[in-house]
């Protein structure tokens, strides 16, 4: 294509991506910001041979529409329809599955050594956000490629953040001077020249050097210096033909190389370049205006978990709150404005997090983690060592435990129950609407010792009143229905198609999964003689098979049922179709009760 042919045809992507977006929802902010750059970077490399890394992935829609998936975009995020993240099995033009941040320099250098170690021919770009480089394995990760001397290329795509304050006004001087057709032809020459003479090689080498230390009194290195990658730009990432000279340039290199890129979030559409954080992730808009539907706004878990903690914060004045990076996300943007010294947003770095809230609970502050569930993950190493080894007070807010939805494998809180629930000292609490979040929260700052979760799915209950303080929310005969939080709901409704049929079904809420209020469960087995567990949970270390053996070992054994997540992945889709999937919605959960009954 022509210059201008592909300035029409980056145009056309971001309609595209608008009136797409507009429909399915997703992240669009992102992608129109990347428009230009990942134009050059499919005319430049070939994406189904050279590995092309995403990190995050959420900024991978114009990868996927010029890599022939462009008609898939009206199932985007859909059941059975188009994974809004790089995904393989998708196609062979995605690389690798990248849902979390910073992990793609590990694992492009680990493609290109698999490169060196079988003797093949690709090239290895890894497309980093500057979010990205918030977080320490991206350092572990750079900090091996560079002294690894692997061929690789880096790409930090900089949408806002500055991350080398020394490139500034000379730095861009010098990089447009660096990188000019006529300084590389010089180079190239002043080498071959050199290498003809005795001893000509050190007269380079001497030269190179000399310029290498002007450069540095000049500029001072480059983060990217120190740590071996040869650090170019910064480039406009919305002029195409530069760009595309860039990479050519840096694909010619036979090194780690860093290609620094700006560009702005949002590009090309104006709502989102005046909103980018709101175009981020987005549902269903109107093209037009970008305004979303009005509907009756109901609070959601974040929203009541951030305003009860500001509650909280102005009884008491050691409550402090931490966040990696979402503070907007988990619902802590009115708590940094009210409380902006207790309130600390420390990047994509969940584990630091951790550690640094068991430093502030050691010296006497009552830290609230809050985090969504699938981040939480990053940071077991630390909940563990620096948190409940020494039994200290913090507060985890799990922010969308259970399934998620659209955005599929890589952020469904499904795991936390499992690997929360093996800490010792470790206390998880389940609230099953917003009311009983308020209390719980309450109960875990004030109330409780050592390490407490307090797990809370996505979006909202629809209702707001306090659930009965018994666990034991529906009385009945024939069969004892346990669960918690959020998913209770679908028992009870199990429960009254049961009723129709004739079965009085026993409707159990965990307020907490660990501990475990055995004595309520056992006693209802006793007394009904069927069981059936349900829960948003993987299968292994969930709280079901415990229950199970404790029953067990108590002698009570029984006809019995456990429904959760399969040893698997669970894919993406609205959460109401991914429970039909599972066995568990209503409906479901109604029929397995029955099987158990019949036995």
């Amino acid at each position: 294509m022509t210059q201008p042919q592909l300035r029409q045809l980056c145009e056309e992507i971001r309609r595209f991506l608008v009136q797409n977006v507009s429909k399915t929802g997703g992240h669009l902010a992102s992608n129109l910001g990347v428009v230009e750059l990942t134009v050059a970077l499919e005319r430049v490399f070939d994406t189904a041979k050279d590995r092309l890394l995403f990190d995050v992935g959420h900024q991978s829609y114009v990868h996927k529409i010029l890599t022939g998936r462009r008609d898939e975009f009206d199932n985007l995020r859909c059941y059975g329809g188009m994974a809004g993240f790089p995904k393989p099995a998708e196609s062979e033009y995605d690389a690798f599955v990248a849902g979390h941040a910073s992990s793609s320099v590990s694992t492009a250098l680990g493609m290109a050594r698999a490169r060196t170690l079988r003797g093949e021919d690709y090239h290895v770009v890894a497309l980093m956000g500057d979010g990205a480089m918030t977080g320490g394995l991206a350092y572990e990760g750079m900090n091996d490629a560079g002294e690894s001397n692997e061929p690789l290329i880096v790409i930090l795509n900089d949408n806002g953040m500055s991350i080398t304050p020394n490139v500034g006004g000379i730095a861009k001087h010098l990089s447009v001077l660096r990188t000019r057709p006529g300084y590389f032809r010089l180079k190239k020459v002043f080498r071959t020249v050199t290498g003809k003479l005795p001893g000509g090689k050190a007269i380079y080498r001497f030269f190179h050097k000399i310029k290498e230390r002007w450069k540095h009194m000049l500029l001072g290195s480059t983060l990217f210096d120190e740590m071996g990658f040869e650090y170019y730009g910064p480039v406009d990432g919305h002029d195409l033909e530069r760009l595309e000279y860039m990479l050519q340039l840096v694909k010619s290199r036979k090194k780690p190389v860093l290609l620094h890129v700006i560009t702005q979030k949002g590009k090309g559409y104006v709502p989102a370049e005046n909103s980018p954080d709101v175009f981020h992730g987005i549902g269903a808009f109107d093209p037009e205006s970008g305004k979303t539907p009005q509907t009756a706004h109901l609070p959601s878990f974040s929203e009541t978990f951030g305003k009860t903690l500001c509650q909280i914060a102005e009884e008491e004045p050691r409550v402090c709150a931490i966040t990696a990076a979402m503070v907007n996300g988990t619902g802590l943007a009115e708590f940094s404005q009210k409380f902006p010294d207790r309130c600390f947003d420390v990047g994509i770095a969940e584990g630091h997090a951790v550690s640094m809230a068991g430093g502030l609970a050691i010296q006497g502050m009552i830290p609230v983690v809050a985090v969504y569930s699938t981040f939480l993950q990053r940071a077991y190493d630390m909940i563990l060592q620096d948190v409940a080894m020494q039994d200290l007070h913090v507060v985890f807010a799990v922010d969308r435990a259970g399934l998620v939805g659209e955005d599929g494998e890589t952020h469904h809180g499904v795991f936390d129950v499992s690997f929360l629930r093996s800490v010792p000292h470790m206390q998880v609490l389940c609230p099953a609407n917003q009311a009983e979040l308020e209390e719980m929260l309450r109960k875990a700052i004030f109330e409780m010792k050592g390490p407490v979760a307090v797990r809370y799915p996505r979006g909202c209950d629809g209702a707001y009143g306090a659930l009965p303080e018994s666990p034991v929310l529906r009385e009945g005969s024939h069969i004892t229905m346990i669960g918690y939080g959020k998913l209770i709901n679908n028992l009870l409704e199990a429960a009254e198609l049961l009723k129709e049929q004739g079965i009085e079904a026993e409707v159990i809420k965990l307020p907490s999964v660990k501990p475990l209020d055995m004595a309520t469960i056992a006693a209802s087995v006793r007394k009904t003689g069927h069981l059936l567990i349900a829960e948003e949970a993987v299968c292994i270390g969930c709280a079901a098979k415990e229950i199970a053996a404790q029953l067990r070992l108590a002698g009570i054994i029984v006809p019995n049922r456990l429904i959760n997540i399969p040893d698997r992945f669970v894919t993406h889709g609205s959460i109401a179709r991914l429970y039909e999937e599972l066995g568990l919605d209503a409906k479901s959960l109604c029929k397995a009760a029955m099987e158990v009954c019949a036995k």
